[in-house]
């Protein structure tokens, strides 16, 4: 354990939290209530540190992401749990682009990590598939890409205008993602690696993901590599999703793949992520958005921020504790105590109620 992400007081793990937007302190609220009650049960010694870093935040001083937090949090702390960014009171969302993107970015989080898990096969829209069928994990390239924001624009308002949108990709980008994706698929026992681009069309960029792909590979005999084009893969995770163990791609393809999976899962209201580096602090965050419309109801669904705490409590090694928190998630879920996005009649607080009762009697 990094000594210097601890408190010196009692050694427990620092946790930056920032709720956020919208039904971002809702359902922060009952993930922090699941995290303090699984950490309670399994002794896990968490220190939780909330910063007010929002919109509303932002509107009232003019600061978005203080100077030096980046240190802090990298400095100070064992993992970041995010609740959701954007308010239409910032029609621009600068503050969520330096909160959010800033500390992907700025911490070099280049993994965005996805899982694509069905569990309840009431809620998966595709005819006759189950829990058995959907269960794979996206690795997305988080820092270059078409999101790179290199680009620009001649001759704006005019008839003649010219947008232009370049997309990164290096060797060394994409080669640690790769690597990021055979060593998952090792380390959890999965078969198969699939890389996703669309080289047929975007030649060299697809050029550069198709020559890794195949140094990479070749350096796990035991895991079968694929290539699908990014068509062909979406009308695939439509048709056969039971096909796939592990997908890698870069950052706007899997940005795209990603909301299809979550609708395969459920929606976004069960959809958790993780933002990875090894060695550096990760940032853990529902792949849902603010919702402004549905905040302070009570009809938030909390499940993919309780998820994306499973997530961080597996990263930070405590594996039983994030498997405990995934089953309650899951079984609360079944039990149909949910919210109106899943079908459920239950608030955001029944929700985070049912999964803490489960978490105690376990």
């Amino acid at each position: 354990m990094n000594q210097a992400r601890t408190n010196p007081m009692d050694g427990a793990q620092r946790i930056a939290v920032v709720p956020g937007d919208g039904i971002g302190p809702e359902v922060m609220v009952q993930a922090t209530r699941v995290l303090e009650a699984v950490a309670d049960r399994f002794g896990i010694a968490l220190s939780l540190e909330h910063f007010p870093w929002s919109a509303d935040h932002y509107l009232t001083t003019g600061e978005t992401l203080p100077a030096g937090a980046m240190e802090t949090l990298q400095r100070d702390f064992a993992a970041i749990l995010v609740g959701a960014f954007g308010d239409p009171r910032v029609p621009d969302m600068r503050h969520a682009a330096d909160i959010l993107l800033g500390l992907r970015r700025g911490l070099d989080l280049y993994i965005n990590f996805r899982p694509i898990k069905l569990y309840d096969a009431r809620l998966c829209p595709l005819k006759g598939k189950t829990e058995d069928d959907i269960d794979l994990v996206v690795l997305r390239e988080n820092t270059e890409g078409a999101y790179s924001g290199a680009g620009g624009v001649l001759k704006p308002g005019t008839p003649d205008e010219v947008a232009i949108e370049q997309e990164i990709n290096t060797r060394k980008g994409v080669e640690r993602i790769l690597r990021a994706a055979f060593e998952h698929a090792r380390s959890s026992s999965r078969r198969r690696v699939c890389m996703a681009d669309k080289s047929n069309a975007m030649r060299h960029g697809g050029g550069l993901w198709q020559r890794c792909f195949a140094e990479v590979s070749a350096d796990y005999p035991e895991i079968e590599a694929e290539h699908r084009y990014i068509d062909t893969l979406a009308l695939e995770l439509v048709r056969i999703p039971e096909r796939y163990d592990v997908i890698v791609t870069n950052n706007l393809f899997g940005d795209i793949i990603t909301d299809l999976g979550a609708a395969l899962q459920g929606g976004l209201g069960v959809a958790a992520s993780a933002n990875l580096a090894p060695g550096r602090v990760s940032l853990f965050e529902p792949v849902h958005g603010s919702a402004p419309d549905l905040a302070g109801q009570g009809r938030a669904n909390p499940i993919a921020t309780v998820l994306s705490v499973a997530l961080m409590l597996d990263t930070l090694g405590h594996v039983e504790a994030a498997q405990a928190v995934e089953a309650v998630a899951a079984t609360t879920l079944r039990a149909g105590v949910a919210t109106p996005d899943v079908g459920g009649q239950a608030t955001t607080a029944e929700v985070g109620d049912r999964m803490v009762r489960e978490l105690s009697t376990l």
